[in-house]
Formats: C-alpha cells, sequence, structure tokens
C-alpha cells in the first residue's frame, strides 16, 4: 500500500557498503524500519543528511505489513531544526531521546497523538534559548501517557510512596523493591504536574537531576518489556550544573 507519512528518524545503522538500516517514528503507521541505499550523487533522492537522528521528513513508501524493512520511494525534509545540532547540550539531550525513543516506542503502531507529542517537543527544544535542563525529564514522563502507563497521580501527597510497578502514590511501603521513599517521590509527583514552559521552576542539582533520570529510565523498564540501559545516559549526566 502506498504510503505518504511525516517521520522523525531515531536511528541510522550502517549496513553493506553503501546502505543504511533506518528506524523512524512515523504519523500514519508508527514505527517503522528501512532499508536505504543511499544515493552517490548530490542529486539523488536518498540523501545521507537526511537519515540524521531526530531529522523530520516527509516520505512516500510502499507499506508491506509482513515485511520486517520497507523500501522509500522518496523523501525529504519536513521541517529543519535548526539549532539542535549546533547547540552542545540540546544535541546531547536530543540524541540521549532519539535512542530513549527507540526503545520506548518499538512496539507502538498508529499512533498519531504519540507522533505530534514527540515532534511538538523537538520542535520546542530546537526553539528555545534557556531554561531547559528539565526538558528530558519532562518529556519522558509525558510521554509514558501516550504509551499507556502515566502515573495516577490522584493519591499523590506529601510524605507519600511512589509504587513503581503499579505506577501510583500510596501511604504504604509496597510489598516490593521498586518504589521510591517520600523525599524522590516528591520530585516526581511535582514533574508529573509540570510542562514546558514551567518546568524551570524546578530547581535541581545536577545530582539530582541525574537521580530523577534514572528513577524515570527504571519506571520504563518496568513497563517496556525489553528496555535496556542507554547508551547515551554518560554523556547527559555531565550536562548542567
Amino acid at each position: 500500500m502506498m504510503t505518504k507519512t511525516k517521520g522523525l528518524v531515531l536511528r541510522s545503522v550502517k549496513y553493506g557498503e553503501g546502505s543504511l538500516i533506518v528506524d523512524m517514528l512515523t504519523e500514519k503507521v508508527g514505527r517503522v524500519s528501512f532499508l536505504v541505499r543511499l544515493s552517490k550523487s548530490q542529486k539523488g533522492k536518498m540523501r545521507k543528511q537526511y537519515f540524521m537522528p531526530l531529522t523530520l521528513v516527509d516520505m512516500d513508501f510502499d507499506y508491506r505489513v509482513k515485511a520486517s524493512l520497507q523500501r522509500l520511494r522518496d523523501i525529504h525534509i519536513w521541517l529543519p531544526l535548526s539549532s539542535l545540532a549546533l547547540h552542545p547540550y540540546k544535541l546531547s539531550i536530543g540524541l540521549f531521546l532519539a535512542e530513549f525513543l527507540c526503545h520506548a516506542t518499538r512496539d507502538e503502531h498508529d499512533n498519531e497523538a504519540l507522533f505530534q507529542f514527540v515532534t511538538f517537543s523537538m520542535q520546542w527544544l530546537d526553539g528555545v534559548e534557556r531554561d531547559f535542563s528539565n526538558f528530558h525529564l519532562v518529556f519522558m514522563m509525558r510521554l509514558s501517557r501516550f504509551i499507556g502507563f502515566f502515573p495516577n497521580v490522584e493519591q499523590a501527597n506529601e510524605g507519600g510512596y511512589f509504587d513503581l510497578i503499579n505506577g501510583c502514590f500510596t501511604d504504604r511501603i509496597p510489598d516490593h523493591a521498586h518504589f521510591l521513599i517520600p523525599e524522590e517521590a516528591g520530585k516526581i509527583s511535582l514533574l508529573l504536574r509540570l510542562n514546558y514552559k514551567t518546568m524551570h521552576l524546578c530547581a535541581m542539582s545536577r545530582v539530582e537531576r541525574n537521580r530523577c533520570t534514572e528513577v524515570i529510565l527504571e519506571y520504563y523498564r518496568l513497563h517496556v518489556p525489553g528496555f535496556p540501559q542507554l547508551k547515551s545516559l554518560d554523556v547527559l549526566k555531565t550536562l548542567f550544573c
């Protein structure tokens, strides 16, 4: 079936001589992997710069449901993200989130709301000039709503625990090891109430921010089968003060 859709490049891996395997999140059909034969000429359709992580593209391809690798017919830039590749902090956050999305969305199909959220978020990060040190935290927590395990905040209160397995706040210590003590649960409760415009109100040290990152990734590992340790996490941990 011929399909025209917008997409976000998540990962490109070299395959043989002159080819790439490219993982994308698309607006129409969710996660799709492509086998791409790069053009040898700068005038060709399949240029290497189209397949860099976080590139927003328009594309046409013949979608075959049972095929593990699809083949592109046409592709071009949909919206250029001008500052992500030039700003070292934004680039590090972006590459971390690209790797994160590669694993968090791998089973997603036909989820347009998810795609709209992700692409809006990348455009917001590209355009913002300051106060974005908590961006990845708010992004990861809000993404869980679209995947299906956004925490229940109705019982959140000061002094409560956060049950990572059941995704809820509780007054009692859970009967398993995957929970947060009240001090850390309070940070997560606050993050769940913030958006990109208000996230700067949550002042955190680098140690606190890194701990929140680890907690959120643990939450994903508990809810997404096979979610791995992320290679880009070490670089992310060095950012900001």
